[in-house]
């Protein structure tokens, strides 16, 4: 039995789920997000809880039987309180700025790197190195924070790149001369 299926999830006030089968929509302040799960899973909607369990004990069912939960309540938590990822550009002349829905980011090569922002993601540049990608859809988010990431990761030498807020880079030394 999954540890994690089981457990109930409660539904905030001011968040409403509805449930048709294995589509479930989930609506509230910040949005609205709707996912369609396969048959191996049915889901229990009482008055502010919902709990999901598996018709079956084949080992695609057990695996969406925790996946399946979770991704509710991570609907859930997106549409009533975003979900935000930090990142810092670090590095000499390293920057970026936000023009409508394209990210524009200097990072030490010949050319600027734009990048269009996906809709239900929001991007938001501070100080020209702070950059905060927001969103209802957890994966989304942290996808486009990945991408944004990939495009210079910070290297071990000088510690230059974008990185996460509060990520640790293990510095390496140099080489030195004999």
């Amino acid at each position: 039995m999954s540890r994690i299926g089981v457990q109930p999830i409660t539904v905030p006030s001011g968040v409403t789920v509805t449930i048709d089968g294995g589509d479930v929509q989930v609506k509230g302040p910040k949005g609205e997000q709707r996912w369609l799960f396969p048959p191996v899973v049915e889901f229990k909607q009482d008055a502010n809880t919902i709990t999901v369990k598996r018709t079956s004990d084949e080992k695609f069912a057990r695996a969406m039987h925790g996946t399946a939960r979770n991704l509710i309540a991570n609907m859930i938590q997106g549409v009533n309180s975003e979900f935000t990822k930090d990142l810092e550009i670090q590095g000499v002349g390293f920057r970026a700025q936000i023009q409508g829905n394209k990210l524009t980011m200097l990072l030490g090569f010949s050319h600027p790197i734009e990048y269009t922002v996906p809709e239900g993601v929001t991007v938001t540049v501070t100080d020209n190195t702070k950059v905060k990608v927001t969103g209802v859809n957890k994966q989304q988010v942290g996808q486009v924070a990945a991408q944004l990431r990939s495009y210079y990761p910070a290297e071990p030498y000088k510690g230059k790149g974008v990185r996460y807020q509060g990520e640790q880079v293990r510095r390496k030394a140099g080489k030195t001369v004999a």
